[in-house]
Parts: structure tokens; sequence; C-alpha cells
């Protein structure tokens, strides 16, 4: 099952995807919420009440689709867990230990944007990068989840960028900085149930102008979900709707020659077979000062 939030008609409500139309659940299945994160925390019922929902179809041309999970609690991300990623900070950095636990950071939620909504490239720094990954989405509240169990609080995968602005990232102490901007996390299209999808198998590639620049198979991560979902829960809670993003293959921007940083019109697209693809184009940061 492919779940999806989306606008239409200026309200904005959950639905199941199927091809290009979209069973509209506040109208198939009026009782259940219509936000990701009360849909999750609904449980095993809620699943299945929209796995059987049917009708009221809405094309999905209709639509706006937004992040599945449009305010996660917690986006827990794992750094340098691809091999090949290693591989490349390490022959620039030749002194840079290889992790014997995952190496974790966090992105603010504000920094959540839709699958196929704009990247802004603020005007404080031009070293705009991307990072193609796999999201897996909590579905249950758990804490100190065993390997063999994590499987149980899986409520299902999305595609994701993890974007980033290098120079406030390697500025810092923390990666949090230069990877908390707002839009640079676009999520999506859908959350796919773990039924439908081999998470430990799945090609994917991040390409910028239909240029490949990334390229892999989620079954090279260094730590595995499963790894993952033990290791963060056994720190704090992990609660329904929290996302963690699993960590990217080599070929970013950053240790490439020449470093091709994203600019103002380039078009990147991450594509995960099975989850789908996002595609975002990277616009000038529109939104000065604000307060209040």
């Amino acid at each position: 099952m492919r779940l999806v939030t989306f606008v239409h008609n200026g309200s904005t409500r959950l639905g199941v995807l199927n091809g290009d139309s979209i069973t509209d659940l506040s109208r198939a299945a009026p009782k259940l919420p219509t936000e990701m994160r009360a849909f999750l925390s609904a449980g095993e019922a809620a699943i299945e009440a929209a796995r059987a929902a049917s009708g009221d179809d809405i094309a999905l041309k209709d639509v706006t689709l937004l992040s599945p999970v449009s305010q996660p609690g917690k986006i827990l991300a794992v750094a340098l867990n691809y091999r090949d990623h290693l591989e490349e900070v390490q022959e620039a950095m030749p002194d840079f230990p290889t992790p014997q636990t995952p190496m974790l950071f966090t992105k603010q939620n504000s920094s959540v944007t839709g699958p196929f909504s704009p990247i802004y490239l603020p005007p404080e720094s031009e070293q705009l990068d991307y990072e193609a990954e796999l999201a897996i989405v909590i579905g249950k509240t758990c804490r100190r989840v065993p390997k063999e169990r994590a499987h149980e609080v899986i409520a299902g995968g999305m595609v994701a960028n993890d974007v980033s602005i290098r120079d406030w990232q390697l500025a810092s102490q923390t990666m949090t900085m230069g990877k908390s901007w707002d839009s640079h996390c676009p999520m999506g299209p859908a959350l796919v149930t773990p039924d439908a999808f081999d998470m430990e198998n799945i090609d994917f590639t991040c390409s910028v102008n239909g240029e490949t620049r990334q390229r892999s198979n989620t079954g090279l991560l260094v730590f595995d979900i499963a790894t993952l979902i033990n290791y963060l829960s056994t720190v704090c809670t992990l609660h329904p709707g929290d996302v963690i993003l699993t960590g990217t293959t080599s070929g970013v921007a950053l240790w490439m020659d020449g470093q091709p940083w994203l600019k103002e019109g380039d078009v990147v697209t991450c594509d995960f077979g099975p989850l789908g693809k996002i595609e975002n184009k990277v616009e000038k940061d529109p939104v000065g000062t604000v307060i209040g």
C-alpha cells in the first residue's frame, strides 16, 4: 500500500495512491485520522481500514503531494553509512576514522518539504549539495527494540534527499546546522508499507539535470535498518511518524572534482524503484526576514 498526504481544493488529507489516482480516505474511510502521525498512532486497525477503502478516487494530476509525514516528531539521520561514501571522505581526509557505531545527526522538521516542491538555494551559501537516501518511518511507540523485532515497528519507507549546505555543515561541531535549512528534506512521494517492497534490496540513483551522480543498492548499508532501530531506540523512545534517514552513497558534489554544487534551475531526481521517485527544482530562497 502507498499512503500519501495531499492537498485538494485547499484541504489537506490522507489517501491511498493507486497508479494515477488517489483513494481519498477522508471520504472512503471518514473515521480515520486525516494526518499521518495520528493515522500511524491508530495502529493496525487504521492500516487495515485504509487497505480496505475503495471509491471516492481523485486524479493524481489534480492534487499536490506533500511529504507523507509532513511534521515528523524526529528526523534522525545516519552519516557515512555506505562504504564507498566513507572511502571518498577518507581519500580526501586520510586521518578520518572509520565509524565503529552509527554516526548520527538530526535534521529539524522545518526542513521537510514535498516530493516535487522546490529546494531553496539560500543567499548565505553556494555549497548546496544532494544526498539520495532511503527514509524509514516508525509506526509504533518503542524503546530498546531488539534487532530481531525491528520489523515490527516499521510503518514503511519513503524516498528522501538529505539536502546539505556544506560550509555550514563543516563549520559546526555537529552537522545539524548544515542539514536543517527550510526545504532541505524533500520526502515522498508515498509512504510505502513493508509488504510492498524489500527494503534491503533497492537499487537507487540520484541525478542532476539527467546526469547520474549517485548509484547504489540499499543492501550495501554498513549498519542495516535493524541495527539502526536497535541503536536509536536504546537512547530515545521512537514514536509513530519519526523518520530515520539511513545514509547516502558516494557521488555527492562535495567530494567530486570541481565540486559541482547545485545551482538555480537544476533539477534533482532521486529514484528508488518500488518506492517511486522525488524530483525537486532548485530555486532562490524567496523568504527574507520573517518575524511574528
